[in-house]
């Protein structure tokens, strides 16, 4: 048996209706809060679906406070101001209600406004010091899985993002309610579930930490993913099927922040920082033709993983990987979204940008099965166009 080291947030709640009920679960676990911040964007905000978790929060005796500016990608700007924000506000509780930028800004105010680290100084792996404020998570997307993740992505440049990525970074409280998800469009459905098929995926050939409990928790989640996806597609207000993406969504995230995720989103980066592509949108986008790259380096994982999404694929290993993918190609068009970098507007004039941009993301690429060169990076481009 191979030693190895799991974490993840220590309460999970997984309830259809579950956020009504923020303001008791809050007090339970963190009974000397007064005042909380809630951390979300200003199109959730604008759907109505706060305010029952805000009215659950006053009747407990919490205050508060809304900070709805976060926006996709969220640059540092916008972080620090949220940390401003909770400092001024006298923030004893941070709560991100959202999507993957809200989450992951909620994670970063929990951090620099408990401490006084600056933001340069956390980027990377291991940085933060010391402790952070209580910090609860409740996704409306069913997608990043960044509600049980210990990483949070923050735009530092015109195209360029950091990680920071440290076990204060893990919620106290994850809550996974899907009433928060039924107004999603089904194309936003599409994206960020093919976004979190593609965290279990990769988490299951993770060249470094691949382990016995994340690839349990990756398998799991895309049979939740695969089974549900469509159906939260093409009948939105199936609050079963969208529980069980949140859920798959969940597993997956457990996975990659155990075992991470590599080449896939490493292209994905430059697609979504410099096209402004939604980030499950451009991991969709590349995830097929890194598959055909990787075959020769993951085909036994690979097969193993047709068996959930291509049940009926036979032969070798190498015939159940193209089973796989064909799948999952199979998956993106039935739901509509886009299939190739020219219909989110880039060119082959841009490839060179986008390989070199990749490049960048050695975080990323040294988790990949298979080493990928530039050459490669904009061969894998060329292929997506």
């Amino acid at each position: 048996m191979t030693n190895f080291t799991f974490s993840t947030v220590p309460h999970i709640i997984s309830e259809i209706g579950g956020s009504t009920r923020l303001g008791s679960i809050c007090t339970d676990h963190f009974p000397q809060v007064r005042s909380a911040m809630l951390i979300t964007d200003a199109g959730f905000l604008g759907t109505g679906l706060v305010a029952r978790p805000e009215h659950s929060l006053v009747e407990n005796g919490i205050t508060v406070h809304v900070y709805s500016k976060v926006v996709a990608d969220p640059p540092e700007a916008v972080v620090l101001q949220a940390v401003d924000f909770a400092k001024t506000h006298n923030i004893d509780l941070v709560i991100g209600l959202g999507g993957g930028s809200s989450m992951d800004v909620a994670k970063l105010v929990a951090v620099l406004a408990g401490n006084a680290q600056a933001i340069t100084q956390i980027y990377g792996i291991g940085n933060v010091k010391g402790q952070r404020l209580p910090l609860v998570q409740v996704p409306t997307t069913a997608g990043t899985g960044s509600e049980v993740t210990n990483i949070a992505i923050v735009t530092t440049g015109a195209s360029t993002k950091s990680g920071v990525v440290a076990p204060q970074l893990y919620a106290d409280i994850a809550i996974l309610d899907a009433t928060l998800t039924l107004g999603l469009p089904p194309l936003v459905t599409a994206a960020t579930g093919i976004d979190a098929m593609v965290h279990a995926i990769e988490a299951f050939t993770s060249k470094h930490k691949k382990n016995p409990m994340s690839d349990m928790l990756a398998r799991q989640a895309l049979t939740l993913l695969h089974k549900n996806l469509l159906t939260a597609c093409t009948d939105g207000q199936n609050l079963a099927a969208r529980q069980a993406m949140l859920l798959g969504a969940c597993y997956a995230g457990q996975a990659f922040s155990n075992a991470p995720v590599a080449a896939v989103h490493a292209l994905a980066y430059p697609i979504g920082g410099v096209f402004h592509v939604p980030h499950g949108l451009s991991n969709a986008l590349v995830l097929p033709h890194v598959l055909r790259f990787n075959a020769s380096h993951a085909a036994t994982q690979y097969a193993e993983l047709a068996g959930i999404v291509a049940p009926d694929a036979s032969g070798s290993d190498e015939a159940k990987t193209a089973a796989l993918i064909l799948a999952m190609e199979h998956i993106a068009k039935m739901t509509g979204i886009a299939t190739t970098l020219r219909q989110v507007g880039i060119t082959e004039n841009d490839l060179d940008r986008l390989a070199d941009d990749a490049m960048l993301q050695t975080r990323l690429l040294g988790n990949n099965p298979r080493t990928v060169t530039r050459v490669d990076a904009h061969a894998i481009y060329r292929a997506a166009l």
